[in-house]
């Protein structure tokens, strides 16, 4: 239901202004346009509809949990974290797996073939640090 009142109003307010949201300010755009609102409206938010959330199996297991999403250089999110095992955190065995492997419907994240022990079994992701640039 919530979906689609944020659909209807989305709906309204193109009508109601034809033109592009998106507004120029020097060389770049900033916003999305009519043609990519649509989209934003029918994509899924990281924030409420992935992160944090259970990984579930074909046999509707649980498997994991989404720890985090990783975007390439090349603005893909490529990969997804997920945490198997442990308790609040403590002795979870964090792995990244290609988004392409999972997937999603009804609110539901599902990783075909997964089992708790088969992503305990993979390498673990640890986040490398990041070096400062040296000061000049």
């Amino acid at each position: 239901m919530k979906r689609l009142t944020s659909a209807l109003l989305a709906t309204a307010v193109l009508a109601a202004a034809p033109q592009a949201f998106a507004q120029v300010v020097g060389h770049a755009t900033l916003g999305v346009s009519v043609t990519e609102l649509d989209a934003v409206i029918k994509g899924v938010s990281v924030k409420k509809q992935v992160l944090g959330k259970p990984v579930y199996n074909e046999a509707n297991q649980i498997v994991g949990n989404v720890q985090d999403l990783i975007v390439t250089p090349e603005n893909a999110v490529s990969f997804a974290i997920v945490g198997a095992g442990g308790f609040v955190g403590v002795g979870r065995h964090d792995v990244a797996i290609p988004v392409n492997q999972f997937t999603y419907a009804q609110g539901k994240i599902t990783l075909p073939g997964a089992t708790k022990d088969a992503i305990k079994a993979l390498p673990e992701f640890r986040y490398e640090r990041q070096e400062k640039p040296a000061k000049t």
